[in-house]
């Protein structure tokens, strides 16, 4: 319980006013030390899955298994956790910083945002840079 209430005191108007607690979808996949931690359900991958390949690892955890699997998130790469709407990724990234985590980020936009990453001309740029 103290962990959870010092991440709470550290959540100040400066803390949410840097948005190091976010990342963008470019900015995330563009990160060359990430991880993107899908907290979808097991349905909700089968429906859409992403494997950015040509961008990052990515592990598909559902929120309700976090606990049990904390061995597989690494704490030495940028983790962006993503859900459909935010409020699960929102629900990890503070469980996952009460436990010490570090460099997790809520990916913003959901899948509107992030569907956006893989456009033709987006994706090619990205190819070009690697």
């Amino acid at each position: 319980m103290e962990r959870l209430n010092k991440v709470l005191k550290s959540m100040t108007l400066e803390f949410f006013g840097s948005g190091k607690h976010k990342i963008s979808p470019t900015a995330h996949l563009s990160e060359s030390n990430s991880l993107f931690l899908d907290v979808r359900s097991k349905e909700e991958v089968e429906t859409i899955a992403f494997s950015l390949v040509h961008h990052m690892p990515v592990l598909h955890i559902p929120t309700c298994e976090i606990p049990e699997r904390l061995a597989e998130i690494p704490q030495d790469k940028i983790v962006g956790i993503f859900c459909s709407s935010g409020v699960r990724s929102t629900m990890v990234y503070f469980y996952l910083r009460g436990l010490g985590y570090k460099n997790v980020r809520i990916i913003e936009g959901g899948y509107a945002e992030l569907a956006g990453e893989f456009k033709p001309g987006k994706l090619l740029k990205h190819l070009a840079k690697k």
